[in-house]
């Protein structure tokens, strides 16, 4: 008899982490490996907020802290709202966790009955279907093709919706594809959404400040406030901040589901890293000069793959609006062979091809909810990505 749990075998294991491990392995072996799979900036944590985690450090700050968040962060946490997205929230309104993942994760555990719906528009950031499963819920796809660039598009929300429907999850930018929803866009959403007071909306602004050719980034509850009593509001400090490994993330929404997320929290990890929530208060309330910089090497990195790529027989790319991510179409790949004879038939066989014949790792379109694609991340030297694209390239047109 398996000690395991039951609802363990509804989930599986975190496929770009899987990639990313798969490619530190071979490297670690002595192959020649260009890892495109993490979404992780390679640009550095900046020096001043590396400096007020040390004052921290140095204050005593190395005790245990209130379970979602201290004071001074949430402080800081509700002057970006404000600031950045109109939405006023109090302290009891905000949650802090151990990164994004655990605020979605608390989310859902606070929230989800055996049954209840969760609307996932595909592509889909990997976790997210599991953690509805983990939570005993039931996640609906809605594939939202590339010729609608990657978008929910309101009929095919409307469509989706039951008597079941317990949360719509919106993430955008999007991870993977990198799309983002324009003003118009998310009106259209939001016009759905009130006609269903049952539904809740889950968002996942994670990538909110790496958007390019003067896109201008909204959130649900900034485009229709009616909907911030029914609005879980998230987003961190990973991606902008290049802060990944100090894991902070913070929510804002309605006092009753935060306090509930808040008791989750206390009988898991209880509170983050007291230093990292300084280091996070720090970057929230500190100079900013540094993000448009970076975004700017962001976009000339997403101005070169998506270039290159679309030049390579047999795939199509579309320009993103926003994060560090491509989701290049490798349909025009399927059915022919390689130089060792097999035959493409997936693009998981497509990406399989890429790292054994040419030491390219990239993750595939069905870890993702959405065949045949191919997910890039250009968070990574530019001299790497050259060299990536020269042999993503090469491998396609060895293709027979």
């Amino acid at each position: 008899m398996s000690i395991l749990a039951e609802r363990l075998s509804r989930i599986k294991p975190s496929p770009t982490i899987a990639v990313s491990t798969k490619a530190r392995e071979l490297k670690a072996a002595g192959r020649d490996v260009i890892g495109l799979g993490a979404g992780e900036p390679d640009f550095d944590t900046p020096d001043s907020i590396k400096q007020a985690a040390i004052a921290a450090i140095e204050r005593g700050e190395t005790k245990y802290t209130a379970v979602d968040g201290t004071p001074e962060l949430k402080a800081a946490v509700a002057e970006k709202f404000r600031r950045d997205n109109g939405l006023d929230y109090e302290a009891s309104e905000i949650t802090v966790g151990t990164g994004g993942k655990q605020v979605l994760y608390n989310a859902f555990m606070a929230t989800l009955d055996p049954g209840d719906e969760v609307i996932i528009p595909a592509p889909y950031w990997v976790s997210y279907p599991d953690m509805a499963l983990l939570a005993e819920g039931e996640p609906v796809i809605v594939s939202c093709p590339q010729n609608n660039h990657f978008k929910l598009q309101a009929e095919d929300l409307e469509a989706a919706i039951t008597d079941r429907t317990k949360w719509l999850i919106l993430n955008s930018p999007s991870n993977p594809t990198g799309s983002a929803y324009s003003h118009d866009d998310m009106k259209a959403i939001t016009d759905v959404l009130l006609r269903h007071e049952q539904v809740w909306v889950l968002t996942d602004d994670m990538y909110e400040h790496l958007v390019y050719d003067d896109f201008r980034f909204v959130t649900p509850a900034q485009v229709e406030p009616a909907l911030k009593s029914r609005t879980l509001t998230v987003n961190g400090v990973s991606k902008a901040f290049a802060m990944t490994g100090w894991r902070i993330g913070f929510a804002g929404g309605p006092a009753e589901l935060i306090k509930a997320m808040a008791k989750v929290q206390s009988q898991s990890t209880s509170n983050p890293s007291s230093v990292s929530q300084a280091a996070a208060a720090a970057a929230l309330s500190g100079p900013k000069d540094f993000i448009p910089e970076r975004n700017a090497v962001f976009k000339q990195r997403r101005d070169l793959v998506v270039e290159v790529l679309n030049t390579c027989p047999g795939l199509a790319c579309h320009r993103p609006e926003g994060a560090f991510y491509v989701y290049p179409s490798c349909a025009g790949t399927i059915g022919k062979k390689t130089p060792n004879g097999k035959t493409i038939e997936s693009d998981g066989d497509f990406v399989t091809y890429l790292l054994e014949s040419e030491g390219v790792a990239v993750v595939q379109g069905e870890a993702f909810g959405l065949s045949p694609y191919f997910r890039i991340s250009y968070a990574t030297s530019t001299e790497a990505l050259q060299e990536a694209c020269a042999r993503i390239k090469r491998a396609c047109e060895a293709l027979q």
